[in-house]
Formats: C-alpha cells, structure tokens, sequence
C-alpha cells in the first residue's frame, strides 16, 4: 500500500532554523509553544502573532515563537518567522483578538 505523504500545516524561514539552532529549539519544542501558549501577544508587525512558554529551568526563562497565516496554494498554513529565548520574564503586551485565534485554533 503506497502511503500519502503527509501535509505539514507549518512552513519554517530559513532565519526560524537559523534561531532554533542558536537557541537550541526542536521543531517539536516550537509546535507545542504554538499549540499550547502560556501567553499570546501581537507580533511586532501587522498579522503577526507571539506566543510564549516558561521554559522550566532552573533560572526561570521564556521561549517564544513568532508567526503568522500563510496561504499556500490555496491552502492555510502557519509560517514560523523566529523563535528566541527571553531571559527573566517579560512584561506582558496587547492580546490577541478572539476572532483571529478562533481563526487560529482551527488550523491546529
């Protein structure tokens, strides 16, 4: 039986790896961020959205993700642009509006 190659609903940049590597983040560790946020903010620029975990360290530190939706081909994806770790805590920012992390959820 011939399986069907599977449909990634992520798209990484090249500067999301490049980060990942320096920060020494899993692709797996950035999804889960995403999927499970412990903060969700606007990102820096229009469409953009930041979500954060506590990183669970000894010294308390933050990881957070940064992307947006992307249509591909007629299909919506999630494009990682960066993912970075804070040191300490952030002070938190302006949410989300609902509508969009309905929008959001849905293709999670």
């Amino acid at each position: 039986m011939r399986m069907m190659p599977k449909r990634e609903k992520y798209l990484w940049t090249h500067h999301s790896r490049d980060k990942m590597r320096y920060y020494r983040l899993t692709e797996s560790r950035v999804r889960r961020i995403v999927r499970h946020p412990a903060r969700v903010e606007e990102g820096i620029f229009k469409g953009a959205v930041a979500c954060m975990q506590p990183s669970g360290g000894k010294s308390y530190s933050e990881i957070w993700a940064l992307y947006m939706l992307a249509k591909i081909q007629g299909e919506k994806k999630l494009k990682i642009i960066t993912a970075w770790r804070y040191p300490g805590r952030s002070p938190a920012r302006d949410p989300i509006p609902p509508e969009v992390l309905r929008e959001i959820r849905s293709l999670i």
